[in-house]
């Protein structure tokens, strides 16, 4: 009896030292721009019609660029056009009336006036907001990676285009969470792929807080089907290795 205890006492502490000795952890992953793909819809929703598209796969966009412009855009346009008409009107008509004299009736006439004022700049603005429902903006500096919808396309559940910013560029290693253990922010790691010329280094920079399942299958989806991993954010050294390469499925060594 005091044999068997001994040796599971033994068997325990070799359990724990295995788990506490730093070692390489291989895992799945993808590639990614900072901060993720970001998908770009209509800001009318879904059903508008692409009228002209602004931008190329590849391209360079700053924040505030537009895109694309729906077909909504000409009826917009004219009424936008049409309320500053009647702005430059009413405040045409409250300066000539200005020039008229300070009689009572010539103020009464100028509060009325003025009011037609404030009353134009509002359906200015109002006008001016839904015109930008027409367009498509960039909410970020960074690279068109994908078109969804092309010139007369409605724009669908996809949207009209991806973006991300390439100018930093992560690998997102899924870590199984029971090796999540010997994973630490500042650990080196390298990331290999036949898409690759040659291995890209980089450097963990942070840690998922959620367990999930598994986005990256590898040669028995049915068996990772139901692994848990945990995220792990790797900041890539060579952007211009795979820049282009968003979503590539890649293998990922981090080094303790």
């Amino acid at each position: 009896m005091q044999l068997t205890r001994l040796l599971a006492v033994a068997l325990s502490l070799a359990s724990t030292l295995a788990l506490a000795e730093p070692r390489v952890i291989s895992s799945l992953g993808r590639i990614e721009p900072a901060g993720g793909v970001v998908r770009l819809a209509g800001p009318s929703g879904l059903g508008s019609v692409i009228m002209e598209l602004k931008v190329a796969e590849g391209d360079r966009v700053g924040k505030g660029d537009t895109i694309a412009i729906l077909d909504s855009y000409p009826v917009l346009k004219a009424e936008l056009d049409q309320a500053k008409a009647e702005l430059e009107n009413a405040q045409q008509q409250l300066a000539r009336q200005k020039k008229l004299g300070k009689a009572m009736s010539a103020a009464s006439k100028i509060d009325d006036l003025q009011m037609q004022v404030k009353a134009a700049r509002a359906g200015v603005a109002a006008a001016e907001a839904s015109l930008n429902l027409a367009l498509v903006r960039s909410p970020m500096d960074g690279q068109v990676l994908y078109l969804h919808s092309r010139p007369g396309e409605r724009v669908g559940v996809k949207g009209v285009v991806e973006i991300g910013r390439t100018d930093k560029m992560y690998a997102v290693a899924e870590v199984y969470e029971t090796d999540i253990v010997h994973v630490a922010v500042g650990q080196s790691a390298t990331i290999t792929s036949p898409a690759l010329k040659a291995p890209v280094t980089g450097t963990v920079e942070s840690i998922g807080l959620k367990v999930g399942r598994l986005d990256v299958l590898g040669l028995d989806p049915v068996a990772e089907a139901d692994a848990r991993v945990i995220e792990v954010n790797i900041l890539l050294d060579d952007v211009e290795a795979v820049n282009s390469l968003t979503t590539l499925q890649v293998e990922v060594e981090i080094s303790p």
